[in-house]
């Protein structure tokens, strides 16, 4: 993965757009973290496969960056987006790496069923 370049990012983002793509969503600040600090708050979120068309999506902000996707109905958005890479699979992969480099979220798109 490689650190965002916003505009290489948006053409990517461009190109999933008006397509039945995929997505991958998940945010997480270590699933045992209240058990190291009984003071930590523990959260997260999961969502896989889920099968949308968006219209647009956008690239905004400074490093972390927020990625929206624009739905007919609403919008799903990730915050906190560092890095990025398109795989062999034609899958587009992005993930917030926190400050000692573990992940804390991540959006990823596909034209195909995520199946790892």
């Amino acid at each position: 993965m490689q650190e965002i370049k916003v505009d290489q990012l948006q053409d990517l983002l461009n190109s999933f757009a008006h397509k039945d793509v995929y997505i991958h969503v998940e945010t997480t600040n270590g699933s045992y973290a209240s058990h190291y600090d009984e003071k930590f708050f523990n959260a997260g979120a999961f969502i896989r496969n889920v099968r949308l068309k968006y219209e647009l999506g956008k690239v905004v902000g400074d490093a972390p960056h927020r990625v929206g996707l624009k739905l007919e109905h609403g919008w799903v958005y990730v915050q906190g987006l560092t890095h990025f890479l398109l795989d062999d699979q034609n899958r587009l992969l992005m993930a917030g790496l926190d400050y000692t480099g573990k992940l804390a979220v991540a959006l990823e798109i596909s034209e195909t069923p995520f199946t790892y």
